[in-house]
């Protein structure tokens, strides 16, 4: 049997995400501009955030209360209530930003639907996650879509023997090594990373290049090319 389905991560992948979080940093930092002088703002604010992931959880409501947490850390709690107030607005203007799709996703999406099965496997909050499918009008190329609170091995083996014809016919694709490649991989699929520009540092990880079920490409245009190189490999095992 040959791959059947092909799975593939939101933010950074279909469309924009980190972006905004990026803004976000920066109207972090002009807030507190008055309050501290600490050079190290932004890498305290990303340490609070990854500390902050097994009580919050990925999305913009783990951001916003670690951006609230940083800031009193960073000014012995002198910071004022009106300036916590306007962060804590900066982190709900996250729900507020229009979903732009990455090139070459709703080509990719309606040629690929056409041969394959498609599911949606994202990570983060699920009002946020539904809020941004909906808004991307990309939702009914989905067969199946599971917003899910992390991304590991066993998470990605549950999806798979859920919805597709096992790993072995299944390719995960995704902007990030840590979540998208590296668990997929362990839990037996094929990998397609398509890295992003401003994929956050959280999710990098060291690149499996000498792994035969992985491929890297440029942006989503070139799945199918990636697909059919994985194809040809099962049918060379085959003979």
């Amino acid at each position: 049997m040959p791959i059947t389905t092909i799975a593939l991560d939101a933010d950074d992948t279909l469309w924009q995400n980190e972006q905004f979080f990026r803004l976000t940093e920066q109207r972090f930092a002009d807030l507190l501009r008055d309050y501290t002088d600490a050079p190290d703002l932004t890498d305290r604010l990303i340490a609070s955030v990854t500390r902050n992931l097994s009580f919050y959880g990925f999305g913009m409501k783990g951001f916003a209360l670690s951006m609230v947490e940083t800031a009193l850390d960073v000014t012995d709690h002198r910071v004022p209530g009106t300036v916590i107030a306007e962060i804590l607005a900066a982190g709900r203007e996250l729900l507020t930003y229009p979903i732009e799709t990455l090139p070459y996703v709703d080509q990719a999406l309606d040629q690929l639907q056409q041969t394959h099965r498609l599911i949606l496997v994202t990570k983060g909050d699920v009002f946020d996650q539904e809020r941004k499918l909906a808004a991307s009008g990309l939702a009914d190329y989905f067969a199946a879509i599971e917003i899910v609170a992390d991304k590991n091995a066993a998470t990605y083996a549950r999806i798979f023997e859920r919805h597709t014809d096992g790993p072995e016919h299944t390719v995960m694709v995704g902007n990030s090594l840590r979540s998208d490649i590296l668990p997929a991989l362990e839990a037996g699929s094929f990998a397609v990373h398509v890295p992003h520009d401003l994929t956050w540092s959280y999710e990098h990880a060291e690149e499996p290049v000498d792994e035969p079920r992985y491929a890297r490409i440029d942006h989503l245009g070139e799945l199918t090319g990636a697909l059919a190189g994985f194809e040809a490999r099962l049918q060379a095992t085959r003979v």
